[in-house]
């Protein structure tokens, strides 16, 4: 084989070693994506076709309220701003106060002004009770050490009959099976509504029951 075949096979290595190194990691301690990865983020690789496809999922409409849980650099935040109109508004959430700085970058560029920042992480009982249409966590959930406190803060963050949309990506270090998804789910109240995708990436919605 040539250097130029060999340069390639080691740097696959490389990451793969970094990949199984962070997976291991994040098992025991809280290890976010730090703000200067937010490229991998927000490269082009990981954005219109993304992005599109998680909004679809959403079902978002005018008007809507929508949390955004771990944010990061507002990839999903700005689309879904303009998604639910001047009316409607978007609570991003993020624990990384560079993470929320470039968010809140974006948002100015975008002249998006229905858009809240709080610098917190889901379960610290930062958020009003019945008060959300839509939540939504894109290859987040794996990231927050208190899942259980987590998911049942955001479950009494929505509105009767809202949804919570869990993304998943099997390349992620924080990754969570769809098994995992569910039994932290059912705990926090949820019941499943739509299952998209297979085990490799996947996207769960989640649903509160609305009150009878």
């Amino acid at each position: 084989m040539s250097v130029i075949t060999y340069a390639v096979l080691g740097l696959i290595a490389i990451g793969c070693l970094v990949a199984l190194t962070w997976r291991l990691a994040s098992r025991r301690f809280v290890l976010p994506c730090p703000s200067w990865l937010a490229w991998l983020l927000e490269n082009p690789f990981n954005g219109a076709a993304q992005t599109r496809t998680a909004l679809e999922r959403l079902d978002l409409r005018p008007d809507m309220r929508v949390l955004d849980v771990g944010c990061g650099p507002g990839r999903l935040t700005i689309p879904i701003a303009q998604a639910v109109g001047p009316r409607g508004e978007v609570t991003a959430l993020d624990l990384q106060p560079a993470m929320l700085r470039r968010a809140q970058e974006r948002a100015r560029t975008a002249h998006a002004t229905n858009i809240r920042f709080i610098q917190a992480g889901a379960g610290e009982a930062k958020l009003e009770r019945n008060h959300y249409d839509r939540a939504l966590l894109v290859t987040v959930l794996g990231e927050i050490r208190d899942r259980e406190a987590a998911l049942k803060e955001i479950f009494e963050a929505l509105k009767p009959g809202g949804a919570l949309s869990i993304s998943e990506v099997l390349f992620d270090p924080h990754y969570q099976s769809r098994g995992t998804v569910m039994r932290l789910a059912l705990v926090a109240g949820f019941r499943e509504q739509r299952f998209f995708g297979n085990w490799l990436a996947f996207t769960v919605n989640l649903e509160k029951p609305p009150i009878a």
